[in-house]
């Protein structure tokens, strides 16, 4: 491997998120607005062209890769890319994130191309919750498809909450024991500056009470010894089995161990979720520049990584692209 993306923090970057699509068959509303212009298809980066930059990124250490979007399943023939992704030497690892809703009949052909982890997105399981924090219905299509995804092979599979007090906070003991009892990893998610309304520092239920819902509602947990410590989720375990995680960016920040890139659908290269600046890949790569000109502006976007995102200062600036242009 050839020298390793290190910012100047000391962090080293082993994993690039991917997004495929900026559209979405749901409305979340701490993702995206109801009402949006979403990128032409000229304007997304290829399967190549992704293939390419993965490519390029490898021998630098990447070797995880995540395919997000938008709902990522809308775009056509992704079971074409999973094949490309997992042939790319030095990759090890390829994961999805999708909220199910077309998951039922593509859960198969994405496992037969070597996808092998899943996080579906499932903010509650009464449906009319559901209709309100993604302003569209699908509940029953996101169970069938995550029951499609564990008939089709797929052993671990993480689901993901995004938590607001007093809309569905109710929820958390629910999801906690309905995951329990299926063998699924539930991941509870602090709620971000990063949608398209304005943001409620309120309206964000904490990680400390999460963890004392589960307990109450479901069962008692302790802090799982082998988890990754550069994983944005901190991780638990009941005694008898199962495990919990809880992504907690804005009480309990983790910027000092991350270890994240984002490519967007077009083609920008993003050092931070919260990022104010962005690399235009897509340029570079349909301009034939050769493979080291990238690897520079890779090299540089890493070294320009700032610290932390700042959420709990007054410095903090929303960027003006809300997560589904980003990218989960």
């Amino acid at each position: 491997m050839t020298a390793a993306l290190i910012d100047s923090f000391g962090r080293m970057h082993n994993n690039l998120r991917i997004s495929v699509t900026d559209r979405c068959n749901l409305r979340c509303v701490y993702c995206m607005p109801e009402e949006v212009t979403f990128f032409d298809r000229r304007e997304l980066l290829t399967f190549e062209e992704i293939s390419r930059f993965v490519r390029i990124a490898a021998p630098l250490g990447i070797d995880k890769i995540r395919i997000t979007g938008g709902e990522p399943l809308l775009r056509r023939e992704l079971p074409r890319l999973v094949e490309l992704l997992v042939a790319v030497p030095g990759i090890r690892d390829v994961g999805l994130t999708t909220n199910a809703l077309l998951l039922e009949a593509q859960a198969k052909p994405l496992f037969d191309a070597g996808l092998r982890r899943l996080n579906v997105s499932l903010d509650t399981l009464d449906p009319a919750r559901f209709r309100q924090l993604t302003r569209r219905d699908g509940l029953e299509q996101t169970l069938r498809g995550i029951e499609a995804a564990q008939r089709a092979g797929f052993t671990r599979i993480k689901v993901n909450a995004v938590i607001m007090r007093g809309i569905n906070d109710v929820d958390v003991g629910p999801l906690a024991r309905h995951a329990r009892q299926r063998g699924w990893e539930m991941r509870f998610i602090e709620y971000m500056p990063i949608g398209a309304e304005a943001w409620e520092r309120e309206k964000v239920f904490f990680a400390h009470e999460i963890l004392e819902a589960i307990e109450r509602e479901v069962a008692p947990l302790a802090p799982a010894e082998d988890y990754d410590p550069r994983a944005p989720a901190m991780d638990f375990c009941y005694s008898d089995g199962g495990r919990v995680g809880i992504i907690a960016s804005v009480s309990r920040p983790f910027c000092h161990r991350c270890n994240r890139l984002r490519l967007t659908c077009d083609g920008k290269l993003r050092n931070c979720l919260f990022a104010l600046d962005e690399v235009d890949i897509k340029d570079l790569l349909r301009s034939n520049c050769d493979d080291q000109w990238i690897v520079e502006r890779l090299r540089e976007n890493v070294a320009a990584k700032w610290e932390g995102h700042e959420i709990n200062t007054a410095r903090f600036v929303k960027p003006l692209r809300t997560m589904h242009a980003i990218g989960g």
